[in-house]
């Protein structure tokens, strides 16, 4: 009887996919890039910022890459949306005060390590690696993560300067984070100001990025404080499927999604994000 049924069951398999037994569907996956590139600029709402004459290069980049249309910050204001997108929570921070320090929490930096991957931040205008004061000239420490977490070790938190030229991007670590100084990212600067140094120092690794398994994020902590919290967020790479993206994200997706690209436990609200799989090719 047990025979019959199977075999009553596998010709019922045949006949629904037209002579041959179909596989299982196969979940939708994150691919694993040789590394990623994530660039936070600041303070700008989507709309500022797309279809802007004042940002050609990153309107160029949304049409090299995936332009996400719903794609929105955590909170407000700076800090707690760098924090967020490194450690898939605020930590409870809730304004821009320095300095912030975590003991033994989780974060992708420690993620990283601890897989034998490799992790840095790249702070434009910090005076030295290893700095931890809260400011210096154009940089601040409320935009820099990494260095709030006591598991991250001080050779992860580098100057921009230590950021490689063209003939060195194989050299870069699988995440590397990228924060401009307070002008670069268009905090105290023009859109346009921001846009060309994007230009200037990020056209040359998307390019190659994108023919050599690798990723760059470019993304903003928050917009203009106008209601909805919506900001620009483009993925340009070799397995990027170029388009418009209409789902919801927000840090939370972004830090899902790198966390599921290299096989990491996803940490905080990150579990309870859906990572991005339909920009993929």
């Amino acid at each position: 009887m047990l025979r019959k049924r199977a075999i009553a069951a596998l010709a019922g398999l045949i006949a629904v996919s037209g002579g041959i037994a179909a596989p299982p569907a196969q979940a939708a996956v994150v691919p694993r890039p040789d590394h990623v590139v994530l660039v936070m600029f600041e303070n700008k709402g989507y709309s500022q910022i797309n279809g802007s004459s004042s940002a050609p290069y990153l309107n160029s980049l949304a049409s090299q890459g995936a332009k996400f249309t719903q794609s929105f910050a955590v909170t407000h204001p700076s800090q707690p949306n760098y924090i967020a997108l490194f450690s898939g929570s605020t930590q409870g921070v809730t304004d821009d005060s320095c300095p912030r320090n975590f003991t033994g929490k989780a974060n992708l930096g420690r993620q990283l390590i601890d897989a034998g991957l490799s992790f840095k931040g790249y702070s434009e205008s910090m005076p030295s690696d290893g700095y931890t004061g809260c400011s210096s000239g154009a940089y601040r420490r409320k935009h820099n993560a990494w260095v709030d977490f006591d598991n991250v070790p001080a050779a992860s938190n580098v100057t921009f300067a230590a950021f490689p030229g063209s003939s060195g991007y194989s050299t870069l670590p699988a995440v590397s984070f990228v924060t401009p100084n307070m002008c670069n990212d268009m905090h105290d600067c023009s859109i346009n100001t921001g846009d060309t140094w994007a230009r200037n120092k990020l056209d040359a690794y998307a390019q190659w990025a994108k023919t050599h398994n690798s990723l760059l994020i470019v993304t903003f902590d928050e917009n203009d404080g106008s209601s909805g919290n919506q900001i620009f967020t483009v993925f340009v790479g070799q397995h990027i499927k170029p388009g418009g993206y209409s789902e919801n994200i927000t840090h939370y997706t972004i830090l899902r999604t790198i966390e599921d690209a290299y096989g990491l436990a996803p940490i905080g609200n990150a579990a309870g994000a859906t990572p991005i799989t339909d920009a993929w090719q």
